[in-house]
Formats: structure tokens, C-alpha cells, sequence
């Protein structure tokens, strides 16, 4: 999520909406850009460059008016996630740091808390040792996972583990296979181009990440016989 909150007024980005409410962020843009041609909604397009792959895109960044009209024809349920990520967000920017350094038992609290993540992290890391150790062997020079090593790695038939990914989380761009723009956003997959003949060609890549949420989800249909 991508929120920037200023000393004068709080704003929420178009693929924090997007995140939200479970949409893409080219719906949530193509709305925007409609209102705001109908004169309905006031806001500039801004640049940000995507932490996964360097490149600049397009995004809005709207107040509280503004994106109550985006999203005032999302179903109730959506309009509340909105809402409550508002209240959050004004919470958050009332709050002041300085006083909790001044109150030594928040300080002590906060201490404690930090100390107990810092012991369930370090016990986390221990334990995934192996399993860790395992996944490295089919990583690339740059962390990631190419479809075939990330179902070698998951224990998965590969041909049947990028099968059931092309029906759930890629499509065929010209003759080559990229992820779905929302898992990309999610952090799950990262499209890198590769010249080949003299052509740039797109091509999709798992990340750490998108290897623990896909074995997650994956079928155990899919699953190599002995797998656990």
C-alpha cells in the first residue's frame, strides 16, 4: 500500500484503493480518469516507480472527498474498507511520538514488544533453516524462481504446476507467458525482458514471497507422489 500523508491534509493513492478493494489498479485508474474528465473528481496523475521493477507508472493521489466519489460505487462492504483505512490514517497522523519517549512504561512496552518479535523472528529463521537451504538451490542470480525451478522447489509436476498458474495467474502476451498485473502489484510475481532474436521478450518470474503464498494455494493434486 502506498499512502503519503503531508502536515496539511492526508491523501490515499489509487493502488492503495486498488488494494483495498481487491480490483487492478488499471480499473481503479480508468475510473478516476473518467470523473475526473466529467469534472466530478479533482486530482493530477503522479509518477512512481515500482519497487519490483524499476519502471515509472501513472497513479493519483486523492483526499478524502475525492476518493469517497471513486469508490461511492463499490458495494458497502468495499466502501467500509475505505472508511476504516481513513480513520486509521487520522489516527495515525493525530498521534505523537514524542510524548510515548516521555512515558516510561509505553517505552517499556514498546521494548518488550520489539524484544518478543525480535526472539519468534530469530526462532522463525532457525527452523527454516533447511527448508531455506532447499529453495536456494533453484533460485537465479537475482532471487527469483523461473516456472519450472519454483515447481521443482514447491515439489510439483512442472508442466502440471505452470498449467494450473496460466489459469489462474498468467496469460499469453504475443507468444510469451506474464503474470496477471494484480499478482505483480501484490509482489507475488516480477516480469523481466530478455533479448532474444533480436526481440525483447517479456518473461515471468516467482519471488521468495510469491513462492510461500503460491505453495500455500497450490493443489495437492499437483504435488509430486511423496511430497509433504
Amino acid at each position: 500500500m502506498n499512502n503519503i500523508i503531508s502536515t496539511n491534509s492526508l491523501t490515499m493513492s489509487s493502488r492503495e484503493i486498488a488494494d483495498l478493494t481487491g480490483s487492478t489498479h488499471d480499473n481503479v485508474l480508468k475510473t478516476i480518469r473518467a470523473l475526473v474528465k466529467k469534472g466530478v473528481v479533482l486530482g493530477n496523475e503522479t509518477p512512481y516507480v515500482h519497487p519490483q521493477n524499476g519502471q515509472t507508472y501513472k497513479q493519483y493521489e486523492l483526499d478524502y472527498r475525492n476518493t469517497m466519489i471513486v469508490v461511492s460505487g463499490y458495494n458497502v462492504e468495499l466502501r467500509a474498507r475505505i472508511i476504516d483505512r481513513w480513520m486509521a490514517l487520522e489516527e495515525s497522523a493525530k498521534s505523537d511520538p514524542l510524548a510515548m519517549l516521555s512515558d516510561p512504561a509505553a517505552m517499556r512496552g514498546i521494548l518488550l514488544s520489539y524484544t518478543e518479535k525480535v526472539i519468534e523472528l530469530e526462532s522463525r529463521i532457525e527452523a527454516d533453516k533447511p527448508k531455506t537451504q532447499f529453495f536456494d538451490q533453484f533460485m537465479n542470480a537475482d532471487g527469483l524462481y523461473g516456472l519450472q525451478n519454483a515447481a521443482r522447489a514447491l515439489n510439483c509436476r512442472p508442466n502440471l504446476f505452470i498449467r494450473w498458474l496460466k489459469e489462474h495467474y498468467l496469460f499469453y502476451q504475443g507468444g510469451n507467458l506474464v503474470a496477471r498485473v494484480q499478482f505483480i502489484q501484490m509482489g507475488i510475481f516480477e516480469v523481466k525482458t530478455t533479448l532474444v532474436d533480436d526481440k525483447v521478450r517479456p518473461q515471468a518470474f516467482i519471488t521468495p514471497k510469491g513462492l510461500k503464498y503460491l505453495n500455500e494455494r497450490t493443489p495437492d493434486d499437483l504435488r509430486m507422489r511423496g511430497a509433504a
